[in-house]
């Protein structure tokens, strides 16, 4: 046997290790160059490892959830046949169909004389239910007996009530003058009955205790999202900072732009807007779009908006980045916005598009909430949070009450890096951007 082992390759710049996300080949399945063998997670990508030669699968090294190095040694391939044509998978497998003995080929009657004989067990199956009348009849009355007094119950039995929280005088009792067994007992909890009442109260549906617990490890990119956070938190000083802004202006100019919008152009939701907000104030508050290293002291500001978009996922919280946000109107952004969100969520993204961020927003969509206090996404020093939308009466000015569409906006901010004074002034920058719209198309 000529036998080929596959280390794990370099499967990103600066990567070192990555996670077992899950193994798409087992021993003794066939495999041919290129063919996706593995799915590994670096940082918040997840990468297909590609096979690179042709053979049978003997060994595979690692569950998902295992870190390993890169040069690992991770997939153990026999080459003999690596010679024979590399097509179809499935052309290999039929070659040594066609080479077996007749000896060989006898055993293939043995399934089917096991497929005449699987009707048998069906009695069983219908014996089954026979032992089990016994609890399963009883609900037909296991409505209360009527009370003529004190249930008629051993001590013994009344304990087990009481710890099990059953009302006795709910439990048909099978013993002499009615009285409640151990048995009667054990049937009623079986066939789900009736808890007793608890502090005074007389009524009530049945909600029977739930004593389910599920262990399950955590892999993948939930474990990556729970390094970050902790981390984040151990590291950063979060200063929260929240503001509620008046956008009863805005929301009709958006109604009327969706209104008037192109076909080829995409629907504006309350994103662009404070996307296109948060650029034109930055250039006031350089440190919050930013990159601080703590252990080397060093803060590296931009010029350039890399604008994170917090998105939920089926596979969990990724953000990707709106690269160059200044260069691009609330259209560009809208557009841009949803190609990643649909890449994100079809696990699609590419590494680049889910990362190199400089500054994140954060926002629940239609869940809402009026105030949240998000996790900055470390390296960086400032996140946003969108809260719900809401019509509420304000004082207009003269003293008349109006309605009014407000939202909060949640911010945290690296306390090393940003003070209080500069946080507060870039959102109420933001704020006065977004109450008087058309100053976003200003230059």
């Amino acid at each position: 046997m000529s036998e080929y082992r596959y280390k794990l390759p370099d499967v990103g710049e600066g990567v070192v290790e990555a996670e077992i996300v899950e193994w798409r080949v087992k021993a003794g399945d066939t495999v041919v160059e290129d063919q996706p063998v593995l799915d590994v997670m670096t940082d918040k990508a997840t990468v297909e490892v590609p096979c690179a030669v042709n053979g049978v699968v003997t060994k595979t090294v690692g569950e998902p959830g295992d870190v390993i190095a890169v040069g690992t040694e991770i997939l153990f391939i026999d080459t003999s046949g690596a010679d024979a044509p590399s097509g179809d998978p499935d052309e290999k497998e039929a070659e040594p169909k066609a080479e077996e003995s007749p000896a060989e080929a006898a055993p293939a009657e043995a399934p089917k004389e096991e497929a005449k004989e699987e009707p048998k067990p069906e009695p069983k199956a219908e014996e089954k239910p026979a032992p089990g009348p016994t609890p399963a009849a009883r609900p037909v009355a296991l409505a209360p007996v009527p009370s003529g007094g004190k249930p008629l119950a051993s001590p013994a039995v009344r304990q087990r009530a009481r710890e099990n929280d059953v009302d006795l005088s709910a439990v048909p009792g099978s013993g002499p003058a009615g009285r409640v067994t151990h048995q009667d007992l054990d049937d009623f909890i079986a066939s789900g009955g009736r808890l007793a009442a608890r502090a005074g109260s007389t009524s009530g549906p049945f909600r029977a205790p739930k004593t389910g617990v599920e262990e399950k490890k955590i892999i993948g990119l939930r474990r990556k999202i729970a390094e970050n956070m902790q981390k984040a938190k151990r590291d950063i000083p979060h200063i929260a900072y929240v503001e509620e802004i008046d956008v009863t202006a805005l929301e009709d100019l958006r109604a009327h732009l969706n209104a008037t919008k192109r076909d080829d152009q995409p629907k504006l939701t309350f994103i662009p807007f404070l996307a296109a907000a948060l650029v034109k104030a930055l250039p006031e508050t350089p440190q919050a779009n930013a990159h601080y290293d703590g252990e080397a002291g060093v803060l590296k500001t931009y010029e350039g908006v890399h604008l994170g978009i917090a998105a939920a996922t089926p596979n969990g919280l990724m953000v990707p980045v709106i690269r160059h946000a200044e260069a691009l109107d609330v259209w560009e952004i809208a557009a841009e916005l949803g190609r990643l969100a649909k890449a994100a969520r079809d696990g699609k993204a590419t590494k680049d598009e889910l990362s190199g961020s400089t500054i994140t927003i954060t926002s629940l969509g239609a869940i809402g909430g009026l105030v949240t206090t998000p996790v900055i996404n470390q390296p960086e020093t400032a996140i946003i949070g969108v809260n719900k939308m809401m019509e509420v009466p304000r004082f207009d000015g003269g003293g008349r009450v109006v309605p009014k569409k407000v939202m909060n906006l949640s911010s945290s901010f690296d306390h090393r890096i940003v003070d209080g004074y500069d946080a507060a002034l870039l959102i109420q920058r933001v704020k006065g951007y977004l109450e008087n719209p058309a100053t976003l198309f200003m230059y």
